[in-house]
């Protein structure tokens, strides 16, 4: 995904990421950091995940590394889950 996101960054989000992991990322991350990214491309949504693994997105940074990305995977599968539990459950 970073790799794809460096050669082609205006390549459509769908291509890595499914509809509802990209509602996900536009509800809990904010768009601050994207400065060189267009929004709505993948490499846009790259630093949104690469910040739920603790990229910083600072001016001076470089572009977010395989390792946090995988960090932001990781907590998006489980934020994933924990939605699609949440709207399995009724309580009362």
């Amino acid at each position: 995904m970073t790799m794809l996101a460096r050669t082609a960054p205006e390549t459509p989000p769908t291509a890595a990421l499914t509809e509802q992991e990209i509602e996900i990322l536009d509800q809990m991350v904010s768009n601050a950091g994207n400065r060189q990214a267009t929004p709505g491309s993948l490499n846009f949504y790259l630093t949104k995940l690469a910040r739920l693994g603790g990229y910083l997105a600072r001016a001076s940074d470089p572009p977010p590394g395989n390792t946090v990305v995988w960090r932001g995977l990781s907590r998006l599968t489980d934020i994933r889950l924990g939605t699609e539990i949440a709207a399995t459950l009724r309580c009362g």
